[in-house]
């Protein structure tokens, strides 16, 4: 993997989003809850499946489209509200 601005990029925003959630955690704790997966989760939980499904959503793009990335991240942060809200 080739270090460039772009990488830097991304693990700054993983970085960043690891840290909003423990300040979250830690200002306003956090309860399970149980959405439509009928399963208790919580706001790390649904952080995880949203990386996850970014991750394949990402892949699937590249393999059926092509290497414009951009839908392809914009529907990931449809993807994720999506999971925060009812999952």
């Amino acid at each position: 993997m080739a270090w460039t601005w772009q990488t830097a990029l991304f693990f700054a925003g993983i970085a960043s989003l690891l840290l909003l959630m423990t300040l979250l955690a830690i200002y306003r704790p956090e309860t399970e809850r149980v959405g439509v997966l009928r399963i208790p989760t919580t706001r790390g939980d649904r952080l995880f499946i949203s990386l996850l499904g970014a991750a394949f959503i990402h892949l699937a793009w590249l393999g059926f489209v092509g290497t414009d990335l951009w839908w392809a991240s914009g529907l990931s942060l449809v993807y994720a509200a999506a999971v925060f809200r009812y999952v």
